[in-house]
């Protein structure tokens, strides 16, 4: 699939997933941060990846929102450097 293609895709997915959490459960799980700036940073990473080549063998971008839920360390490079309000970058929270 066209990298352009899975971008948008992935933007979709991300869209719907920080405008449906709701505040509450998400407090509780990330720290005091806010989906949008969860999801906005978790976006931006994996925009650099499909960019960069790394999901050129997936085939859709619920493929790679779900393999990045279940592993960020695996397809994030930047996973550790994110600076989201996570200690060391990591939430330890798994997306849907």
């Amino acid at each position: 699939m066209n990298r352009d293609e899975l971008i948008d895709q992935v933007k979709d997915r991300y869209a719907h997933f920080a405008n449906t959490e709701t505040q509450d459960h998400f407090h509780q799980t990330a720290q005091g941060v806010s989906p949008e700036a969860y999801y906005e940073s978790l976006l931006n990473m994996v925009t650099d990846e499909i960019s960069a080549g790394t999901f050129d063998s997936f085939s859709s971008g619920d493929a790679i929102v779900a393999a990045v839920a279940n592993d960020k360390q695996k397809w994030l490079s930047k996973w550790g450097d994110s600076n989201v309000g996570f200690p060391g970058g990591r939430s330890g929270r798994s997306d849907r």
